[in-house]
């Protein structure tokens, strides 16, 4: 039975008026309670209307290329992919996926080129921040005609159509300042990060460190290393860290392989540990919220990341309206055990 108005109300406890005016664009609606309502839509398999009607609808083929795909920053990305997938069938479009499970250019280059053969008419990519790709992205736009979106990262010098996801550089300073207030504005704060060649994770240690720098003279930076999102990696690097540099009060983890915090305190003994500061909401990371490893967790609200560019695409190449903003920023929500 298909899914009502008056369902997804009930469930968010809103108005149908409220509903409508969210999943149509229609009238003043809070942002954060429209990407609810629209979230409960989608996990409830609501279609609009519109979509529903595709017997005269040319059929389309959208790419979409991600990469870390074991990573759990992925989990609700891939989520938010999945249901576009789902909604968008009904709308007469096609997504074709590619997943890799590290940052590798060739690899994605591959993919493009794959994707370009199968007859993709738009692009959603996480890209790798190199010269071939935006070489082949630029290819795409100006040789093939075919629009690109990016997600969660970005890439500079192409003419890609718009970015959706977080504000990195700014979640970077986020976490620069939930760590100055906690170590009392001076000390010594390790930084953990994936891959060196991730992007998302280059801006949100830029933003950090040059936050620290304006407004925490006195804290120090005690290190940047990378995990490669592994967990026993990031274990490594703290005990290591710990038992060679005095004074540690602060770790900042900007990608994945966080349990290894609470297992390089387990195996350190601390009397008392460093303040830590991760992110993304996941199963593994609210654990570790509620059992004290970690104090603060930003999230970057990976769904709407994942949901988004497809429609975008979608509306470009069935009704040729483009986005009306470049830059399409998720919200940076600063979760604690007491809001998760």
């Amino acid at each position: 039975m298909a899914v009502t108005i008056q369902q997804i109300a009930d469930r968010a406890g809103v108005s149908r008026g409220t509903v409508d005016r969210a999943l149509n664009n229609r009238g003043r609606i809070n942002k954060e309670v429209a990407e609810k309502i629209r979230e409960i839509a989608g996990d409830m398999g609501y279609v609009p209307r519109a979509r529903k009607k595709t017997e005269k609808i040319k059929k389309h083929k959208i790419g979409i290329i991600t990469q870390l795909a074991k990573a759990s920053f992925m989990i609700e990305i891939n989520r938010g992919i999945l249901q576009a997938k789902r909604e968008l069938e009904n709308w007469g479009v096609e997504l074709l996926i590619r997943e890799s499970i590290s940052v590798n250019e060739e690899e994605q280059l591959a993919a493009i080129d794959e994707l370009a053969e199968e007859g993709i008419e738009g692009l959603a990519i996480m890209p790798v921040d190199c010269n071939p790709i935006r070489d082949k992205l630029n290819w795409l736009t100006e040789e093939k005609g075919i629009p690109v979106v990016t997600f969660n990262s970005d890439i500079v010098g192409t003419r890609r159509v718009c970015f959706v996801g977080m504000d990195n550089r700014k979640s970077g300073r986020t976490a620069a300042g939930l760590l100055g207030m906690l170590t009392g504005r001076r000390g010594k704060v390790l930084i953990i990060t994936g891959f060196f060649g991730n992007q998302v994770n280059n801006i949100r240690v830029e933003g950090f460190v040059e936050e620290i720098k304006k407004s925490y003279p006195e804290i120090s930076i005690a290190g940047v290393h990378g995990s490669f999102d592994e967990t026993e990696e990031v274990k490594k690097i703290i005990e290591t860290a710990m038992m060679n540099i005095s004074g540690i009060n602060g770790i900042l983890v900007v990608s994945g392989g966080q349990a290894g915090v609470g297992m390089a305190f387990e195996s350190l003994k601390l009397e008392k540990r460093p303040y830590v500061v991760i992110y993304d909401q996941t199963p593994k990371n609210e654990k570790a919220l509620r059992d004290d490893t970690v104090d603060f967790l930003i999230d970057q609200n990976g769904y709407v990341q994942g949901y988004r560019p497809p429609f975008i695409l979608a509306d470009i190449l069935s009704k040729g309206q483009m986005p009306e903003m470049e830059y399409l920023f998720t919200d940076i929500n600063i979760k604690t055990k007491y809001n998760i």
